[in-house]
């Protein structure tokens, strides 16, 4: 009798606690509704879809996004956005003296915490430059919430998906060194 009453007891307990264990945490909302500029900019910009479609376009074509082992993770058939390059511009980099600008790190990130970095060189001063592309459509479709509103690619990266941002909602401008 005592051992079915325990029996009973900790199949109750273990009952109680198989939701714990069955189901997963909900999903935390990642996505991205804007995209906020700042750090050592001379205009703080806060912007939405709508404010980067205004921008000049930049579109990119058929894109492996690799991981950083060179494993496929996607493949991106089209995309559409901005060169993060003129999202800099528009909210004017704040480096008066001449190597100033030399000295300035971009750091884009996303609202899960991912960040990745840009040097002022590499964005303004090489081909790499050219394929910094935060993006708002991918395929031909608005991006949803698998990539946030927002994502940023590196599209000329031997290794895409390292420094491909899914749900970017900040890029910061900072001064390393003196």
């Amino acid at each position: 009798m005592l051992k079915t009453i325990l029996t009973s007891l900790v199949s109750a307990a273990l009952l109680a606690a198989a939701p714990a264990w069955a189901d997963p945490a909900p999903a935390r909302d990642n996505m991205s509704h804007a995209l906020a500029v700042t750090g050592v900019v001379e205009t703080p910009l806060t912007l939405k879809v709508a404010d980067l479609r205004q921008l000049p376009p930049a579109n990119g074509g058929k894109i492996a996004v690799t991981r950083h082992n060179g494993d496929k993770a996607e493949t991106i058939t089209s995309y559409k956005g901005v060169l993060l390059r003129d999202i800099l511009d528009k909210a004017v980099l704040d480096a008066p003296g001449h190597n100033d600008v030399k000295k300035l790190a971009i750091i884009a990130t996303a609202t899960d915490g991912y960040a990745v970095v840009f040097s002022w060189g590499e964005l303004y001063n090489s081909p790499a430059g050219e394929g910094v592309i935060v993006y708002y459509e991918k395929n031909g479709k608005a991006l949803d919430d698998n990539d946030g509103e927002i994502a940023l690619i590196s599209a000329k990266d031997i290794r895409t998906g390292p420094r491909h941002v899914k749900w970017l909602n900040g890029i910061e401008v900072r001064k390393l060194v003196e």
